[in-house]
């Protein structure tokens, strides 16, 4: 009799824990989300009774409406933060009782242009611009590795005439010579010193070319044009070098045109170079002659591209072209051949095998081999036979698209090999290396580790920072250059820079990830400190900085590359502000548009200062949905401008949805430092999203929540994010799924 009340006893603790919070619940949330009001499509009335595990969808959409403090709605009654945080403890510690449940992405994927870049250069030592081959792949869920599932017919004729040009360079086989075109934006001041040229020199342009073939190349240079076809800075004489490898290689004098023929300025700028087999840098520079003596209105500006606002002070280069080889001699040693030929190899299976084993991902075997040996065999020799192959091998389904078994079972298990291919392409962007193709079973600890201290993970920095920060949209950001008369490519590439540089220091130093939002170092060039006015900087090389409080930077929210891409051309934007601080910093986007919004025009004069203009947007019933969440968080920025330069006088008051008020930047980043597992949350969402190639699912939650109590207990550090990525469940770690299952 004992022995049954204490399992009754027991029976009822489990029920009325595994029950949600009733009494808050009804309090705050009941009106609006019953069986009559249903706002939402959210009826949390008929569902309080039952287990919590039953109804994991709705409960873990309520508890990210919660954690964000989205709901109740501002206006309505809210619990204080210690109400808010026991509904949460208990819903999250029932919803994490759930066996692993991941979500299945797509079995076969293409790569991306990044990823196909990435992996021509792991695998030949070929350095292929994809981005100029291939057109843009479409972003969805913030990312352009996951709606990559087809293969239209134009795009494989790129991929064919890819493969062939990467495959002659490889092998440096030409039968005729060939022609490299490298144009230089028309939006870059080429007044300074350009990284990686001589220091003295000003301007121009520095090539990385990979010659196949020794022989004889033709350079030519063409100067940049107005729209009038006259070469522009064209103030007195100039002297042009040509360079290679650092060494003066060819000199030329530019002089102006006395009878308006302006072809005949640089119609001389050519030469011919012998260059042996092997990577060069082909420099093209002016040396500088002093400080050219013309007018210019208001202030000394960075920025001189522009004719009418900014002219040139001294001409630039627009245009290198390289052709060649003519004499060619016989091919020589290269980084591409000594892949592939190694000690001097004829055996064509001991050349393709290794090759095939890493652009396929696998094992190869003879009905592999089978399918590339008729390539050499044909061949009207070996080295043009390999060339084929080698082509043959780049538009195989294969190499072009990432597949992972169908299986049954959930949750599914990966193979080895399947594992060690989502984990390079997770972290590298690329193939998997000979170390995680023999590794078996595979560590996924060890090896995470390991390929975070390679290289080739900077592809976290210029591959998944690009997108999760929108930098790259920084390429299609072109401010009013009335109201930003000083803003150039050389200034958008720094900004860049400077952010990327941020990101790549957490990685490789595995800082805390909360120096991402505060830090009190960042990294300058001489233009950017400019920008930000700060003194003492000097030169074309990024450096890091000590940052003084009143120079106003330091963590992401006060980077001028974030500041520009959340603006318009022409004004800052709080509303784009805002929804990117919410979307990506705290995973918390605000809900969408509703429907048959009426239109702005004519209701709200755009005379009014921005803060009053938003503040009649939210008075609208259709509107105030959104903007409430969104327009107070992005007023926090409101001291810097819309290419992120600081200005103390503006109006930078700032509050949440939970009516929680802060004033500027420094305000806003002590509210998200309060609370970081919602910066984490969002990173490790975002993270996931990027390393499954899919959008994550409610099912996904509970081990988001286990990834970041890891990094918790490991102060932030970048590493114990990624490494509890890839040994979740989720990312289909054989090792993880076993010890979730037998929990």
């Amino acid at each position: 009799m004992r022995a049954a009340a204490i399992l009754l006893l027991a029976s009822c603790a489990h029920a009325f824990a595994a029950a949600p919070p009733r009494a808050v619940l009804e309090r705050y949330c009941i009106d609006c989300h019953d069986a009559n009001a249903n706002k939402g499509d959210v009826d949390l009335d008929s569902i309080l009774g039952d287990d919590i595990v039953k109804h994991a969808d709705t409960w873990e959409t309520v508890v990210k409406q919660l954690n964000a403090r989205q709901m109740p709605p501002i206006g309505k009654k809210r619990p204080d933060d210690a109400g808010y945080d026991a509904v949460i403890q208990q819903l999250t510690s029932e919803l994490d009782k759930q066996p692993p449940s991941p979500g299945r992405g797509p079995t076969l994927r293409r790569l991306t242009r990044v990823e196909y870049q990435n992996a021509v250069r792991d695998l030949l030592a070929v350095d292929f611009d994809a981005k100029a081959a291939f057109p843009t792949d479409e972003i969805s869920h913030g990312f352009d590795n996951v709606t990559v599932g087809d293969l239209p017919p134009a795009l494989l004729d790129r991929y064919i005439t890819a493969a062939q040009k990467i495959a002659r360079q490889a092998v440096g086989t030409f039968d005729n010579p060939e022609i490299t075109t490298v144009r230089v934006r028309p939006d870059i001041t080429q007044e300074y010193h350009v990284s990686g040229l001589p220091l003295g020199t000003r301007g121009g342009v520095l090539i990385p070319q990979v010659v196949s073939r020794e022989g004889d190349y033709d350079v030519q240079v063409r100067l940049q044009r107005d729209r009038n076809e006259q070469v522009e800075g064209m103030n007195g004489e100039h002297e042009l070098q040509i360079l290679v490898n650092r060494e003066v290689k060819a000199e030329f004098t530019v002089k102006p045109a006395k009878d308006r023929n302006y072809e005949k300025i640089d119609a001389h700028l050519k030469t011919r170079l012998h260059l042996p087999a092997g990577q060069h840098d082909i420099g093209v520079t002016f040396l500088p002659k002093g400080s050219p003596v013309l007018e210019r209105l208001r202030q000394p500006y960075k920025s001189s591209f522009n004719l009418h606002r900014h002219p040139r002070l001294s001409p630039a280069v627009y245009q290198v072209t390289i052709t060649g080889p003519y004499n060619a001699k016989d091919m020589g040693d290269t980084p591409s051949r000594r892949v592939l030929f190694g000690a001097g190899s004829t055996d064509a299976k001991a050349v393709l095998t290794p090759i095939m084993r890493r652009a396929w991902r696998r094992p190869i075997t003879d009905e592999d081999l089978a399918r590339v040996l008729p390539f050499v065999e044909g061949a009207k020799n070996f080295e043009s036979g390999i060339e084929s192959a080698i082509a043959a091998i780049l538009v195989s389904r294969e190499f072009l698209f990432r597949t992972e078994a169908e299986q049954p079972q959930s949750p599914y298990l990966l193979t080895d090999l399947e594992l060690a291919s989502r984990l390079s392409f997770f972290l590298w962007s690329s193939l998997p290396d000979d170390e995680l193709l023999s590794q078996g079973p595979l560590d996924v600890e060890a090896q995470a580790r390991r390929m975070l201290r390679d290289p080739r993970a900077k592809a976290l920095v210029t591959n998944f920072a690009d997108q999760w920060l929108y930098l790259r949209n920084l390429d299609s950001i072109t401010p009013d250059a009335r109201l930003f008369p000083d803003f150039d490519h050389n200034l958008r590439e720094s900004l860049r820079t400077e952010t990327n540089l941020l990101f790549a220091d957490v990685i490789e130093n595995d800082r805390s990830v909360l120096e991402l939002l505060r830090t009190d170092r960042t990294w300058l060039d001489e233009r950017l400190a400019a920008h930000y006015g700060i003194p003492h900087i000097h030169g074309s090389r990024f450096r890091e900085v000590k940052l003084a409080p009143d120079w106003q930077r330091g963590g992401l929210l006060r980077h001028g590359s974030i500041l520009t891409v959340t603006s318009y051309a022409t004004r800052t934007s709080p509303v784009i502000r805002g929804h990117w601080i919410l979307k990506n910093l705290l995973g918390a986007s605000p809900p969408p548009p509703p429907p048959n919004v009426p239109a702005l025009d004519g209701v709200i004069s755009e005379s009014l200062p921005i803060r009053e203009r938003l503040a009649q947007h939210r008075e609208m019933a259709a509107c105030a949905s959104c903007h409430n969440f969104m327009d107070p968080v992005g007023f926090a920025l409101e001291n810097y401008d819309a290419i992120g330069r600081w200005h103390a006088d503006a109006d930078s008051h700032g509050g949440f949805a939970d009516g929680s008020e802060f004033e500027g930047v420094s305000g806003l980043e002590d509210v998200l430092l309060k609370r970081p597992e919602l910066f984490v949350t969002a990173l490790t969402e975002k993270l996931m999203t990027y390393a499954l190639g899919r959008g994550l699912e409610p099912e996904d939650a509970p081990a988001v929540r286990q990834i970041v109590r890891r990094a918790k207990a490991n102060g932030w550090k970048f590493s114990e994010i990624i490494v509890g990525i890839v040994k979740s469940p989720v990312f289909g770690n054989p090792s993880s799924v076993g010890s979730a299952l037998d929990r």
